[in-house]
């Protein structure tokens, strides 16, 4: 499986709506970024496309808005997770939105234990 790179415009993009709140974490995840809260994915890139984990009800608003599944291997949507119209890119305010919901969200999980030490 070809795994895609975002262009630096989508890093700058993902950057920049980065929630500024102390538990988050950014790290590199198969070549894209993703961020974390409390050990949980909430965010993250997929080449050029920004997926989020949201709740059902979320996602399934953010699908009937032009969403879509998140779907890293063709016919395997992951569960809980929805990427944003690309066109959304020119909308900042809109995508930071989300992704609050996003991280509103995964703080609600329960923290994950790393299992690197």
């Amino acid at each position: 499986m070809s795994i895609p790179r975002p262009e630096e415009r989508t890093k700058k993009f993902f950057t920049s709506i980065v929630p500024s709140d102390p538990r988050v974490k950014v790290r590199p995840m198969f070549g894209n970024s993703a961020a974390f809260v409390n050990g949980n994915m909430f965010m993250g890139l997929f080449g050029d496309d920004l997926f989020l984990r949201l709740s059902d009800n979320d996602n399934g608003e953010l699908q009937t808005l032009g969403g879509s599944a998140f779907e890293p291997m063709k016919s395997r949507p992951m569960k809980g997770y929805s990427m944003i119209p690309r066109a959304w890119k020119d909308d900042p305010e809109t995508v930071r939105a989300w992704v609050a919901r996003s991280l509103k969200w995964a703080s609600k999980l329960p923290p994950k234990v790393s299992a690197r030490k």
